[in-house]
């Protein structure tokens, strides 16, 4: 029963970390005119720059993490982390200069890298094997929640504006208040470290010669195929939410024209949903996806099957985002929740990371995975910018450039995602207790 309740607190302590985790992560494309507009930074050249700053300290935040939690201790990131990007998130509210803004969004990036990567390892090593997939469907799709909160806040937050404006005893604005909750939603999360306890495999490990967080084991030619498998399967998930919907303003002029309607202000704005409400309902699909692809993987009993599905979803999806029909403002909405709906296989894809590997190397990869693919948005979006630019000056395609380089770019997410998921290995009746160095035990019976 004290196991139990210690689980139930690891996962709720996981869960709000992971919400506070995505508000910020969010916020900035929620924000950023507000913010860059009030700071007198050009908008258009930096709205993109600062996102990449942000996504470049996830790759760097992914390694540093993932590596302290096969070395320190899954408990330990968890918490680090969050202080990291608590603090960040109180100081880029104070920022007066695009150079702060970039350090501030670096430092946040580096912090948000660790928090779902070492809550997804200890709930996969301390929980039955058959009910791990449960755990992590809670966190993700609790977490992914915190997108619609930040909405809410920096949209609707006038009042929390005014109060916290009073406690300071200085004026601020609600992007200011915005980073501002985020931060002390971090921190007062730390006050509930008491009561968690770290995974007995991981302290196991550390009574042996093993050695852990060995980031080059992974270049291995046993295990590097794996490895870029594990990573590539997620692309689709940021091709969707940091191109078709963190840029969806690009898209709705294009989706407009390409039905014959008459492409003019009064027109799009009839149409159209601005992009923060477009990010929020897309995350509002994402928790459901989040719910019903766990789900499913519980009934199929397989995180693969799931993760096709989703696949082929996404693909059904984009085709209907980029050339469907047009409609009211409600009907953008619907396309953003199913969007984020089919996209919703992110638990799955982090789990099924975490169980490929072995205890002393598992929090590298479970940390490193999806901020790799995170950090693959910089890649994804210059490939984006790149074709629009060729199709733009080659007028070939009837002014549709952005929805043929956004079809190009996420056609190939697709094919890898596909790819990659055919080469890992079903993971959902695996036992984890084995170490990197050893012979895993369907390997060695294909040896024998």
């Amino acid at each position: 029963m004290k196991q139990k309740k210690n689980i139930a607190l690891l996962i709720t302590v996981a869960s709000l970390g992971y919400f506070v985790d995505i508000y910020d992560l969010i916020l900035f494309n929620i924000i950023k005119k507000d913010s860059l507009s009030s700071l007198n930074i050009d908008v258009n050249t930096y709205e993109t720059v600062l996102f990449r700053w942000q996504m470049a300290g996830m790759l760097i935040g992914g390694l540093i993490w993932g590596i302290l939690g096969d070395v320190k201790g899954r408990v330990s990131v968890l918490f680090g982390s969050i202080l990291l990007y608590s603090v960040a998130n109180v100081a880029n509210a104070f920022v007066t200069t695009v150079e702060a803004y970039k350090f501030w969004r670096l430092l946040a990036g580096i912090g948000l890298a660790g928090e779902l990567g070492a809550a997804i390892t200890l709930v996969s090593e301390l929980m039955p094997k058959e009910k791990r997939g449960i755990g992590t469907m809670i966190i993700v799709t609790f977490g992914a929640l915190g997108a619609v909160f930040a909405f809410f806040v920096a949209k609707n937050g006038e009042g929390i504006t005014t109060i916290v404006s009073q406690i300071m005893g200085r004026e601020l604005e609600n992007w200011q208040t915005a980073y501002i909750v985020g931060g002390v939603l971090g921190l007062l999360l730390l006050l509930m470290r008491a009561g968690t306890f770290e995974s007995a495999l991981f302290e196991n490990a550390t009574t042996t010669n093993v050695k852990r967080g060995n980031f080059f084991m992974l270049f291995r030619k046993a295990h590097f195929r794996k490895y870029l498998a594990c990573i590539v399967i997620g692309l689709p998930v940021w091709f969707v939410v940091g191109i078709l919907i963190a840029l969806s303003h690009k898209f709705f002029p294009e989706i407009l024209a390409s039905s014959g309607v008459k492409v003019d202000a009064e027109s799009v704005k009839a149409f159209s949903v601005a992009t923060p409400e477009m990010v929020m309902w897309s995350y509002v699909g994402l928790s459901t996806g989040d719910l019903l692809s766990g789900l499913l993987s519980q009934l199929f009993k397989s995180r693969k099957k799931v993760i096709y599905l989703n696949l082929m979803g996404i693909a059904a999806m984009t085709l209907v985002y980029l050339y469907g029909p047009t409609g009211d403002q409600n009907y953008y909405r619907f396309i953003a929740f199913s969007l984020g709906a089919v996209t919703g296989y992110w638990a799955i894809f982090v789990t099924n990371a975490s169980e490929q590997f072995g205890t002393n190397i598992r929090s590298t990869v479970a940390a490193t995975v999806p901020n790799f693919v995170r950090g693959g948005v910089l890649l994804i979006t210059m490939g984006f910018e790149y074709f629009s630019h060729q199709f733009q000056v080659s007028q070939s395609f009837d002014g549709r450039y952005f929805s043929v380089a956004a079809l190009i770019i996420g056609a190939i997410c697709l094919v890898l995602a596909f790819w990659g998921t055919y080469n890992v290995e079903e993971a959902f009746h695996k036992d984890l207790d084995y170490f990197e160095d050893d012979v895993h035990p369907t390997e060695a019976k294909n040896n024998a």
